[in-house]
């Protein structure tokens, strides 16, 4: 999956495909987050708080470290 860079002081990459939300940290991590729809990335990618908005989906979607 292609990520784009972000500005955040947690999180280094981000990426979409097929309702999978992809996040790579600025330690080399890297998690997929399942079921997350377009318009649920779209409101994550436009935060004002990348840090807060995935506090908030990884309460309510399921996530797995590749």
């Amino acid at each position: 999956m292609q990520r784009q860079f972000v500005s955040s002081s947690r999180i280094r990459s981000v990426g979409w495909s097929n309702d999978t939300l992809e996040i790579e940290f600025k330690d080399g991590a890297v998690y997929q987050y399942h079921d997350v729809s377009a318009g649920e990335y779209q409101a994550f990618i436009r935060s004002s708080s990348l840090g807060s908005a995935l506090s908030r989906l990884d309460k309510v979607h399921p996530y797995n470290r590749i």
